[in-house]
C-alpha cells in the first residue's frame, strides 16, 4: 500500500488539508477543478447568501449528473469517494 500523500483542497473560499492515494491525485485535482469551476458559474447565474449555498448547488448538480448517466464519468465511484470526503471536511467545519 502506497503513503498517502497531503495536497490542498480548495473548495470556494477555503482551503483543505488532505491525503490522499499518490494515484488519485489527478482525478482529485480535476474533481476540484471542476467544483470550482462550476462555483464560478453559478455564482454569476444566481443569487445565493453565501458560498454555502453555491456549494450546495454544485454538489447537486455533481450528483445529478452522475445520475442522468449524461455526463461521461470515468470512475463513479471514485469521484463519489471524493465528494464524500469533501462533504466530511466541509461538515467538519
Amino acid at each position: 500500500m502506497s503513503e498517502l500523500i497531503p495536497i490542498s483542497a480548495l473548495v470556494g473560499d477555503r482551503t483543505y488539508r488532505i491525503r490522499i492515494e499518490p494515484a488519485d491525485e489527478e482525478i482529485v485535482r480535476k474533481t476540484l477543478k471542476t467544483i470550482n469551476d462550476k462555483i464560478i458559474e453559478f455564482k454569476t447565474q444566481f443569487a445565493g447568501k453565501d458560498m454555502q449555498d453555491y456549494i450546495a448547488m454544485v454538489m447537486i448538480w455533481f450528483a445529478t449528473e452522475i445520475n442522468s448517466g449524461n455526463h461521461k464519468v470515468e470512475s463513479a465511484d471514485s469521484i463519489t469517494d471524493q465528494l464524500t470526503i469533501i462533504e466530511k471536511l466541509l461538515d467538519a467545519q
